[in-house]
Parts: C-alpha cells; structure tokens; sequence
C-alpha cells in the first residue's frame, strides 16, 4: 500500500518581500514567530526555525520515511538542505537592512546514518566570519544525545537589495 504525504505553504514572494524591508535578525525572529510566512522549503522538507540570535540560527527535523533514499536510511540532499539553511540563515541574523545572502558553496561531510530511529535531529549554524562582501558559515547536524552526523561550512556572498514597490 502506497503512503501518501499532504502539505502547504504560504506565498513564496510575500516572505521574499519581508526579507527585503527588514534586517536579517528581525526577519528570522518573524519567520520563527509566525509573523511572516516561512519559505516553501520548510513545508517541502518539514523542518523547523527554532531559535534565533545574532550569528547563530537551529533547525529541527524529525525524520520520516519521505526522507528516505533508496537504501533505507535519510538521503544525503536533506542533510545538505537543513546544513545550507543553517549556515545561511546564520549569516543572514547578521545583516542589516537592504543586505541579502546567497551561498556560494557548501562542503558537506556525512559521518552517521540517519533514520526515524534516530529521533528528533538538529542543525546548528553560525557564523564563522563575515566580511563587507562574503561571510564564512559552520553548521553541525546532530542528535538528541549531540552526537555530530554531519558537518559544512559554506561561503556566502553579501550584496545589496531594495525592497519591491507596492
């Protein structure tokens, strides 16, 4: 018997526009609060913004069998997926108003196997170093028991933004 998997998200561009008008940390403290709808992605993967300071951001995810890859266990896209968030979402808390974020790169070691089994997971990001036009992020993966899973670093490009017209 197949199993079925149902979600929503809100407007992509109404988040995308909340971003713009506001500095990253106010953003991502609306984000986290429900004030502004978060990005589809988060429904997509069915993961969580948890806690939220200057240069440091955690996700959650509890693992389900829509997770999978072929060989039973969580495929290495959604440990990247919630590593990538982390670490950007760590870099955008500390810009200012009329500043934007995209990664440049993201170098990922896998170190242990995840499946429903292994609970209630955590991605913890910060950053690392942030300069005028490029910020260096970490980010962990880890368990309940902060067991590492998995480890990134990413490079992320800063440049200007202006908020769209109504």
């Amino acid at each position: 018997m197949g199993r079925t998997r149902t979600y929503e998200w809100d407007d992509p561009g109404v988040t995308a526009a909340a971003a713009a008008r506001e500095a990253g940390i106010d953003f991502l403290r609306a984000m986290q609060e429900g004030r502004v709808p978060g990005p589809p992605i988060l429904a997509t993967v069915d993961f969580s913004l948890d806690e939220v300071e200057p240069g440091r951001v955690v996700f959650s995810l509890t693992p389900g069998e829509e997770h999978y890859n072929p060989i039973g266990s969580v495929h290495g896209g959604v440990y990247a997926t919630l590593l990538d968030s982390a670490a950007g979402c760590a870099v955008h808390s500390t810009l200012p108003h009329g500043m934007a974020y995209t990664s440049l790169d993201l170098t990922v070691k896998f170190l242990r196997r995840i499946t429903v089994d292994t609970g209630r997971v955590r991605a913890v990001g910060r950053v690392v170093h942030g300069g005028r036009r490029t910020a260096l992020a970490e980010a962990t993966l880890i368990d309940a028991s902060d067991r590492l899973l998995a480890h990134a670093t990413s490079s992320c490009m800063l440049f200007e933004v202006s908020a769209p017209q109504a």
